[in-house]
């Protein structure tokens, strides 16, 4: 204990009384650390924005339009619409076990939303109560989400988006229970939308529309084919076997090739979601290949300082080696030596990343890279290249300085 006390205090005078360079050797790995670790943090928070936005729209979701056949088929020409009812979505959701939740879809543009002056156009959708989780919609406190009972009763009830409500009620007041007009029908507002973040959609943002059972939209507007329909798969990665099944069965029941991929148009965002993978993957790597880059150079700067720090101590080397000091040991100072100031460099560098990642959060800039995140992951890869390029950087300096020869050394 006493030896490495004496040995620590040998260091930290010497570091003091070159303090210029220690300083400009410390600045190397201190600047590296901070680059690492902000750039890691940043991907992290880059990615996380991406995903919740993406997940705005839903999670592991396809949205299927039918559209028209292209190819002939067994008889039948081209051009035949493809026309799906609710009962097509029920056979659908029993022929493919891969679909965790299926919901039709109903929409309709021009009719009037209102309530006394106040008049809006939005996206009326006829949906059931699967809808909701699969979309990520959930209601306000004090609200509800379209029910199981609403449906089978055709209740005129309604569920709107929380910017829709703003417009019809005013920011922020309580809409629960009261009448707005659909048209010239009234329907009592059951919930709104808790508020979300969703850069994806189709038809309308959800925070636009206004949501109602499908039976209650048939009964009133008519319609007897859905517009589309929304599904979601257990796992993401049977995404593209789910597609494939899913011509497979309407190929069946309505006579088409099931090669025609004109018949249904897929969105499947578990696709965006693998871009998100890939793309997220290239650009921490390429953050970090930077990050590294900038160590590995503080690295070399430290080793050449080391090797100099040697070369000014040949002769102490020399005299500690006469009075019986083995080579391990002469070694182990200078590792210890260099990990000192390498530790000392990536503490400073921590402390001011996370400070400059505090500054970033105050900051809202949250909606364009999100919330810079100091994980575990980023610390444990920091501190592994940080490790690794001081015992390197320490490795080799030390390992001449034990190999010098005494004679050598003493006629320095």
């Amino acid at each position: 204990m006493r030896y490495f006390h004496d040995t620590l205090h040998d260091i930290l005078s010497y570091m003091h009384q070159y303090k210029s360079r220690t300083f400009m050797t410390m600045f190397g790995i201190i600047w590296g650390t901070m680059t690492v670790i902000l750039l890691l943090s940043m991907g992290v928070g880059v990615r996380k924005q991406l995903s919740k936005s993406m997940h705005g729209i839903g999670e592991g979701i396809g949205i299927v339009w039918p559209g028209a056949t292209s190819i002939p088929y067994q008889g039948y020409g081209r051009g035949r619409p493809i026309r799906l009812t609710d009962d097509d979505i029920e056979i659908t959701r029993h022929e493919i076990a891969d679909i965790k939740r299926i919901s039709p879809e109903y929409s309709r543009w021009g009719t009037a939303i209102r309530l006394g002056d106040k008049v809006n156009k939005p996206n009326i959708t006829g949906i059931i109560p699967e809808y909701g989780p699969m979309r990520n919609i959930w209601p306000e406190h004090g609200g509800r989400w379209l029910n199981d009972l609403d449906v089978e009763k055709r209740r005129r009830v309604v569920f709107l988006g929380n910017r829709l409500r703003d417009f019809l009620f005013g920011e922020h007041t309580d809409a629960i229970g009261s009448l707005v007009f659909i048209g010239e029908t009234p329907f009592m507002v059951v919930g709104v939308l808790k508020e979300k973040t969703q850069d994806s959609s189709y038809n309308q943002r959800d925070q636009d529309r206004a949501f109602i059972p499908s039976t209650t939209f048939k009964s009133i507007f008519g319609d007897r084919y859905v517009n589309n329909f929304v599904y979601q798969i257990f796992d993401p990665q049977n995404a593209e076997s789910v597609q494939q099944q899913l011509y497979n069965v309407y190929s069946k029941q309505f006579k088409f090739d099931p090669n025609d991929k004109e018949t249904l148009h897929i969105w499947d965002t578990n696709e965006f979601e693998e871009f998100i993978f890939h793309f997220m993957l290239g650009f921490n790597g390429f953050m970090g290949v930077i990050g590294v880059i900038t160590l590995v150079v503080g690295g070399i700067g430290l080793a050449n300082i080391m090797y100099v720090v040697v070369q000014e101590r040949t002769r102490e080397i020399g005299i500690r080696r006469a009075s019986g000091a083995r080579r391990g040991v002469i070694m182990r100072n200078f590792i210890i030596e260099a990990l000192i100031i390498i530790s000392i460099s990536a503490m400073v560098g921590l402390l001011l990343a996370v400070l400059i990642i505090a500054v970033v959060n105050s900051f809202p800039v949250q909606e364009y890279v999100g919330h810079p995140e100091l994980n575990l992951k980023v610390a444990l890869v920091a501190a592994l290249v940080i490790g690794t390029i001081g015992f390197l950087a320490g490795f080799f300096p030390a390992r001449r300085a034990s190999r010098l020869n005494v004679v050598d050394c003493l006629r320095y």
